[in-house]
């Protein structure tokens, strides 16, 4: 029997309705490993591609013909967004199949949520805080919820791999293993993954199974690409200097000339078409669409413009998608990483990136936004930088930034590479977070059987006995853990704040916000107070202060004209990768002409490769740029970078990271390149004890619960997850070989 007569006879309606000729090559390999193996499974393939339905159209199968005793799938996003919207999706396909499902978060219904703990059944769609809420808080409602739990489906892989909000998840899915000692088989879903191996190693962390991960050829795509290029004259570049401070050359918002002429092109650009405007802030996304709703309003144009992020209020950013979905609404939206994430927004008739992307795997999700429905995929990328007269050393007219861009252009369209996704081996934050849920879910606990619950988690499986009983010991002195007359554990005085918070259930940094309202109407948050009668930018309107309730956090605001500004006081992290850095260096070393480059930007590029190839950079480990300044380039990524500097530091060499996303070291040392050469291949030939680096005090890998860490452990952390001197010297020897 084909696959399609293996589908249950809902799903086979349901494929006739809606006019499908054939399934798609992902959808009959999933089915093949959800049919004939037990396998976990793992799906990755481009956005629109039909990931959710190869998932869902065995698995619902499977609980059609064999109905679960009760929750039977639990489908977990990253997002309350897209958990609203894989609900409509599936409320459609189980139209005529009895299996209900439920949506679990803060905005869902509490009369569905109880109707399900009284009668669990069907598929939970849930956030992994809301998942550890339950466990936590409800602990004997999970035994009948997931007493016979057969699948969970865990949506936007990469995301949760990349973020601290990932070990959680796992950490809670291993918790209700042992609850309930039930082993459910996983799907991982996800368009942005590079090498398949790791997100397979994730996905079956604390199974015991085997993962599969059938690979379906998708065929070769079209793109179209373009980059645009505008110039502030010089005169604009002592405002654009004093906006710049502390950011990567050729990145910030101006108002100069060039700036305005970006404006207008972007508004003749996105005329009548269905647009999303990527930036890599949430300030520089609200000044970019408050300066096109401008231009639409000089113009006497309709007012299309819209801004999504995480500070607009959830009721605007579901009104936007909503008219995104319309065929007939030419919407332009402005957005930062939100609408990355696979929330349908139907057909877009093209991506607009200001600037670089922040790294190749978001200009993969940014490209997988366009060319759905057969579209072929339109992506249009604008910057603007300013004309340097006088330039502090030879490296100053260098846009880094754009090569940047170029780079993560070549690696994805002509290699298909994504940055590999670091580990995380040493998240005490995280330990710290499990440790004091279990205690509160469980209740009295022996230091020996808490460990026993927690370090065999597998997310912990690098810390030793030894670091946690530091961390036991630290939180016994500051009052988060207790002991009893018993000698068992339980939360003490200062921990109880912490636990009984409703903040406590989220693992991810996040400031204190406060509520902007128009009267009765939510607009969104921001991270400060603006006193009444200033301005400000949010949701791509502008705000006056009207009045503040400092108790309540709330900022009461009325709609004025013109551009404001507004800052959140987060910084931009990101990464580069030693593979992204050489193509770099490839490309300032190459002669190719990229097509998709204007004339303006193929000009300019053959302007850098002129500097940077009468520089000397691309054949010398050791550049001098002044009397006692060098510039030191091992081609290397930030992690390795950022090792690199701390060695030289630890050998009383004053250095520094110039900027933001930087390539290089600036060294100021009082000897010839030819010393600072020799003393830099010294260390590599070395054994460096890193725990002896003079590091600064404050330096660690941040985590919301750090302040809870001792020091020593978070030190360590830093260390043992972030500094790579191997890597270090492993690179840094084909860049020493290069230059031979």
């Amino acid at each position: 029997m084909d696959i399609f007569g293996r589908l249950a006879p809902f799903i086979q309606e349901f494929i006739y309705r809606n006019g499908w000729e054939e399934l798609r090559p992902n959808q009959v390999a999933a089915c093949e490993v959800i049919f004939d193996s037990d396998d976990n499974l793992l799906l990755s393939s481009g956005t629109a591609s039909g990931k959710t339905e190869a998932a869902f159209l065995p698995v619902l199968t499977e609980l059609y013909h064999h109905l679960s005793a009760s929750v039977g799938v639990l489908y977990i996003s990253p997002l309350k967004a897209l958990i609203n919207d894989q609900f409509k999706r599936l409320e459609q396909l189980l139209l005529d199949s009895n299996i209900p499902v439920t949506k679990w978060h803060g905005d869902a219904s509490e009369v569905k949520k109880n109707r399900l703990i009284k009668h669990p059944e069907g598929i939970l769609q849930i956030t992994p805080e809301s998942l550890e809420s339950l466990l936590t808080n409800k602990r004997g409602a999970c035994l009948s919820l997931f007493s016979d739990l057969r699948f969970v489906i865990i949506d936007e892989v990469h995301s949760f791999m990349r973020d601290v909000r990932g070990i959680q998840l796992l950490c809670v899915l291993e918790r209700l293993k042992k609850l309930t000692g039930v082993n459910p088989r996983r799907i991982g879903l996800s368009a942005t993954l590079g090498e398949l191996s790791p997100a397979e190693a994730w996905l079956n962390t604390g199974t015991g199974r085997k993962c599969s991960s059938p690979v379906a050829q998708e065929g070769k795509k079209r793109i179209r690409l373009y980059v645009e290029r505008f110039l502030n004259p010089a005169d604009d570049y002592a405002k654009f200097k004093e906006n710049r401070e502390n950011t990567e050359y050729g990145s910030g918002s101006g108002t100069g000339i060039g700036d305005r002429a970006c404006y207008e092109y972007l508004f003749r650009e996105t005329l009548d078409k269905k647009t999303i405007i990527f930036t890599n802030s949430r300030e520089e996304t609200e000044f970019v669409m408050a300066n096109l709703r401008q231009i639409a309003l000089k113009k006497k144009a309709p007012d299309v413009y819209r801004v999504h992020h995480g500070n607009v209020s959830a009721l605007l950013r579901e009104n936007t998608e909503d008219e995104m979905k319309s065929e007939n609404e030419k919407i332009v939206t402005g957005a930062t990483v939100t609408l990355e994430l696979g929330i349908d927004i139907g057909s877009l008739d093209q991506v607009v990136q200001i600037g670089a992307p922040a790294s190749v795997s978001s200009f993969a999700q940014r490209l997988g936004r366009c060319g759905r429905r057969g579209q072929v995929p339109q992506i249009l990328f604008v910057f603007t930088e300013s004309m340097q007269v006088h330039s502090a050393d030879i490296l100053g007219p260098i846009n880094w930034s754009f090569l940047r861009l170029i780079g993560i252009i070549e690696l994805y369209l002509k290699e298909h590479w994504i940055e590999p996704i670091p580990p995380q081996n040493h998240a005490y934050q995280l330990l710290y977070h499990q440790t004091m849920s279990c205690l509160k879910s469980s209740g009295e606990l022996s230091p020996a059987g808490l460990a026993q619950s927690v370090l065999t988690l597998e997310s912990f499986r690098y810390i030793s006995q030894e670091d946690y009983k530091k961390l036991l010991r630290h939180l016994l002195e500051t009052e988060q853990l207790e002991r009893t007359e018993r000698g068992g554990l339980i939360i003490g005085r200062a921990g109880e704040k912490v636990v009984n918070s409703y903040k406590f259930l989220t693992v991810f940094l996040a400031p204190e916000y406060f509520l902007v309202k128009e009267e009765n109407k939510t607009i969104g948050t921001v991270d400060k107070i603006y006193p009444v009668g200033v301005r400000f930018a949010l949701a791509g309107l502008s705000w006056e202060t009207v009045d503040v309730n400092v108790k309540s956090k709330v900022i009461f605001v009325k709609k004025v004209p013109g551009i404001s500004v507004v800052d959140w006081d987060v910084d931009f992290h990101v990464e580069i990768h030693t593979v992204l850095v050489r193509r770099i260096r490839s490309i300032l070393k190459g002669k190719e002409s990229y097509p998709y480059l204007s004339e303006s930007c193929k000009e300019r590029l053959e302007e850098i490769r002129y500097i940077a190839g009468n520089s000397g950079i691309l054949d010398a480990l050791v550049t001098p740029l002044s009397d006692k300044k060098y510039a030191v380039f091992p081609w290397v990524g930030t992690r390795q970078l950022t090792t690199l500097h701390y060695l030289l530091s630890g050998q009383g060499i004053k250095n520094k990271i110039p900027f933001h996303l930087s390539i290089y070291l600036e060294v100021f040392f009082g000897g010839t390149a030819k010393e600072l050469e020799r003393i830099i291949e010294n260390i590599l030939a070395s054994n460096p004890d890193l725990y002896s680096l003079p590091l600064p005090e404050k330096t660690q890998i941040e985590g919301k619960y750090n302040e809870f860490i001792p020091p020593e452990l978070l030190r360590k952390q830093f260390i043992e997850d972030y500094l790579d001197f191997e890597g270090l010297k492993r690179d840094m020897l084909w860049t020493l070989c290069q230059n031979k």
